[in-house]
């Protein structure tokens, strides 16, 4: 090989060895996370470059996953400066710099939840790639969930239990049973992820009993009670049917009986009288008699 050919090898193995001094990388440690709300975690990013930091620039944005299509800017580190997101003020930091671009979140929130980009550029490197992704979960026990009923709960109706829970990640799962005189599983018809519900049709006696709605996603279990009990309501004591006639029944015998006590106290009384009469006409009669006896002897005697 001639000298012209040792001068071209040389060349490329120079332009090779300063594109890879030129050349910044970032590498992420992890490509998924997930995070208890309430706590904190660490979002790592690492990058290699040969330049020194006095142009070092890093910014991490977050495309959330309630609205991938508007990712926010989440903090920045440009020039020796740090700027953060006024929302996450006291929440996010950097642990690494100039060295590496790992953040910490605090107290993370479900809204945290999302896919994280670490971008870093420190010029003249240039970035091969100069970004780099993650996904973040923000996990969410169930809360309590909300027990409802619908129908008509006597023999022959029909019933419709609902069950409605406001949070979870990931969302609950939704179960009914019949806790109560024995354990039976219902069917369940999904209203949405945190909603459910069970229709019971042509209830009976068997029908009566506790029922429990259970939401459970990773972090745990939340239950609430519904408690049935199936009448025949014609049968019912105290149903208006039963209530009427047995009212009517007391009025009439009370009215008979009254009726009753009013004709006794009227022949006890005319029957008194009855008898002070007879004794009254006997007194004047007497008096009468007396009366015509002893009159001629007074008489006779004012003649003498």
């Amino acid at each position: 090989m001639g000298s012209s050919g040792r001068w071209i090898i040389w060349t490329l193995c120079a332009c090779f060895a300063a594109r890879q001094k030129t050349a910044l990388r970032i590498t992420m440690r992890e490509s998924r996370l997930e995070v208890v709300r309430g706590d904190s975690v660490l979002l790592p990013c690492s990058f290699f470059t040969f330049s020194d930091f006095s142009s070092l620039n890093v910014i991490w944005t977050l495309a959330p996953f309630s609205s991938p299509k508007t990712p926010v800017q989440v903090i920045v580190f440009d020039h020796g400066q740090v700027i953060k997101n006024p929302s996450l003020i006291g929440r996010v930091h950097f642990t690494g710099l100039p060295f590496s671009a790992d953040i910490i979140l605090n107290d993370t929130q479900v809204s945290d939840g999302g896919i994280y980009r670490c971008m870093v550029n420190n010029p003249p490197d240039t970035a091969d790639p100069g970004v780099g992704e993650l996904l973040l979960s923000v996990l969410e026990p169930p809360s309590l969930p909300v027990c409802e009923w619908d129908g008509a709960i006597d023999m022959g109706g029909s019933v419709r239990l609902s069950c409605s829970v406001e949070e979870g990640v990931p969302p609950p799962k939704i179960r009914w049973k019949k806790v109560t005189p024995e354990e039976i599983s219902l069917p369940i018809n999904m209203e949405g992820e945190l909603s459910g519900s069970v229709q019971i049709v042509n209830l009976s006696s068997q029908t009566s009993g506790l029922y429990r709605c259970s939401a459970t996603n990773v972090l745990g279990t939340e239950n609430c009670y519904v408690n049935l009990a199936i009448y025949n309501s014609e049968a019912a004591p105290d149903s208006p049917s039963g209530v009427l006639p047995g009212v009517l029944i007391t009025l009439v015998m009370s009215l008979v009986l009254l009726a009753l006590l009013v004709l006794i106290l009227w022949l006890h009384r005319t029957g008194q009288d009855g008898r002070g009469t007879r004794g009254g006409r006997k007194a004047e009669e007497e008096e009468c008699y007396n009366e015509i006896r002893y009159t001629p002897s007074l008489m006779k005697r004012s003649f003498v």
